[in-house]
């Protein structure tokens, strides 16, 4: 009785624990913009961040139409000013906020899974309760919601890594061909034209340098 006792006490105890490790401090914040369905911007005391929604991945922009959707989607869960609360993670190497973002006590992120309008990251669940998120989107899926409503979903880390069931093959050009800032960081002052930007963007998939800001496919549109 007592060996019993002391199991249900220490699975409490450690079930008290891991409760608080993800009700850990969360910071105010106010929604700047919203970008694709991952990624907004916020203003945070005096300053303004990128924060990259954690745990989670939502199809590219080129996954048409499901990154439009989810996009639409963030931005009406997330008006620009609506106060939130951010619970940070971790800093990702674009120097990004990695965080879970709640709407009172609503976790955005959770949200965007349930809905089909982004899918478990799991190679980066560690900060959320990955049996919660990854629940979510069994049942997204099993109701085809938003992403799951297709024959053959290609998963967001596969697309960017160039395995698109449907798209078209493109053969990047060769790094030696290309301008001396692939080798450092390049950014869209680096270029004279859009089209050399685009072969940029091309040629390395998940756009590391963020020529493509709007996830439209398109590098620096800006140029001529």
């Amino acid at each position: 009785m007592k060996k019993a006792l002391l199991s249900t006490a220490t699975t409490i105890v450690f079930g008290l624990i891991a409760t608080a490790a993800f009700a850990q401090s969360r910071t105010p914040a106010r929604i700047v913009s919203t970008g694709d369905g991952d990624t907004l911007r916020v203003r945070e005391g005096n300053k303004t961040v990128t924060v990259r929604l954690a745990c989670i991945d939502a199809p590219e922009m080129a996954q048409k139409p499901f990154g439009q959707q989810s996009s639409a989607r963030l931005r009406q869960l997330l008006p620009v000013g609506s106060g939130v609360q951010l619970r940070t993670i971790t800093t990702d190497k674009y120097g990004r906020r990695v965080a879970e973002v709640y709407l009172g006590d609503r976790s955005i992120n959770l949200t965007m899974v349930a809905e089909g309008q982004a899918v478990a990251y799991r190679q980066y669940l560690s900060g959320c309760d990955a049996n919660q998120f990854l629940n979510a989107e069994l049942n997204a899926k099993n109701k085809r919601l938003g992403f799951w409503n297709q024959p053959n979903p290609v998963m967001p880390w596969d697309f960017r890594r160039g395995k698109r069931s449907t798209a078209r093959t493109v053969t990047p050009p060769s790094q030696s061909t290309l301008p001396a800032c692939v080798n450092s960081d390049c950014d869209c002052g680096d270029f004279r034209t859009q089209s050399e930007a685009q072969r940029v963007l091309n040629a390395f998939p998940g756009d590391p340098f963020r020529l493509d800001r709007d996830r439209d496919g398109r590098a620096c549109e800006s140029l001529p």
